[in-house]
């Protein structure tokens, strides 16, 4: 019998030792991934290293993030993960967490330093830019807005005083469009989606009204629109990066201008020209948020028939893929910026096309996390 027990226990031993051997043959082997579809976020690149960041501990901190997001078939241990956890009673995975119905992201210790060299970046970029009025929009998540739908005990830090502190860090110039008292005053509203990091359309739509008292015009109302139901099937990023499963998926709707605003599109860095911002095909795509603009590119330009006369960028993450459809009635031109994919000048972006206003807008959870901002001051 021992020797059975023995023989049963090296066995085991072998074949553990040979599928972990695999599974880092295979990481090894496959090509790092820079962007996650599934979770829809960039993913972590192997670490810079230098002694300086070895003994700070910035390259352990980085590659233990490199190591869990290059794995290979991570979003099957994610699942595995999660059911292993709820289980045990748990109620949070992968920096989510399963709430009231909802699935809700995380917002965690951020660093110090990292955030006033943000905040310099754009004051700077304001500064020499002096004769454009620059606004700024930092959007809170679900998990601040939606607080009552969180589990027990879970305890993310306050959103409110991060964007309080953000606020008083920047120039007086810098015009702050405040879009959290608008979004809890309407909080119990469908404004976030259950599966996904991202407001939803409705939620966009009160950060519009906010950014239209903040610039000094009318925005539309509601009746301005055919307000459009597009799926009801959209399972979004959070559901794929927590493993969570018992959710009930989303609905996108699109606020359609009853009339036509002449809208013309062009994506530089595919030198494509599309007569409307939408991307109907991908509603039949995992990521359906994508059907706004085709997901997120380094630069675009909208023109529209407007007789405003008036030109806006706007330098966001994928929050305001959903928000910038609400300015097409109110601008003759919209250049849109993503800096995680953009690296050329902006202040020559600005001059070179007579841009008068700039509008910066980011959820606190992208705000915080990616440094990509401090290209503004190039």
């Amino acid at each position: 019998m021992n020797r059975f027990n023995h023989l049963y226990k090296l066995i085991i031993t072998v074949l553990f030792i040979a599928f972990l051997g695999t599974l880092i043959l295979l990481s090894i082997l496959m090509p790092t991934k820079a962007f996650s579809q599934s979770e829809n976020r960039m993913l972590q690149q192997f670490p810079k290293f230098t002694f300086e960041r070895l003994t700070n501990g910035r390259f352990a901190s980085e590659w233990e993030k490199y190591v869990t997001d290059q794995i290979a078939l991570r979003d099957f241990w994610v699942g595995v993960k999660a059911k292993t956890d709820m289980s045990l009673g748990k109620r949070d995975n992968n920096d989510v967490y399963l709430g009231d119905g909802y699935l809700l992201q995380k917002f965690d210790r951020y660093d110090e330093k990292d955030l006033k060299t943000k905040v310099e970046a754009i004051n700077a970029f304001s500064k020499d830019n002096h004769d454009v009025k620059t606004y700024f929009m930092l959007v809170p998540n679900a998990v601040k807005v939606l607080e009552q739908k969180l589990p027990p005990f879970a305890s993310p830090q306050d959103q409110l005083k991060f964007i309080d502190k953000v606020k008083k860090g920047l120039d007086k110039n810098i015009h702050f469009v405040e879009v959290c008292d608008p979004l809890l005053a309407h909080k119990d509203e469908y404004i976030f989606y259950r599966t996904d990091h991202h407001w939803t359309t409705d939620g966009a739509y009160y950060g519009y009204e906010a950014f239209a008292k903040a610039s000094g015009f009318s925005p539309h109302g509601k009746d301005y629109f055919n307000i459009t139901e597009v799926t009801d099937t959209f399972y979004g990023s959070l559901y794929s990066k927590s493993g969570f499963r018992n959710v009930k998926p989303d609905s996108i709707r699109l606020y359609l201008p009853k009339t036509n605003e002449g809208i013309n599109l062009l994506l530089l860095d595919k030198n494509e020209k599309h007569d409307t911002i939408y991307k109907m095909d991908n509603l039949h795509k995992k990521d359906k948020y994508t059907v706004f603009f085709d997901g997120n590119h380094p630069l675009m330009k909208i023109t529209t028939n407007s007789e405003q006369n008036k030109k806006l960028l706007i330098i966001k993450d994928s929050f305001a893929n959903s928000f910038i459809p609400f300015l097409t009635g109110h601008y003759e031109e919209i250049y849109i910026v993503d800096l995680r994919y953009y690296n050329e000048s902006i202040s020559e972006l600005v001059e070179s096309n007579g841009i008068k206003e700039v509008l910066i807008l980011y959820s606190v959870n992208t705000f915080s996390e990616d440094n990509t901002i401090n290209r503004i001051a190039w």
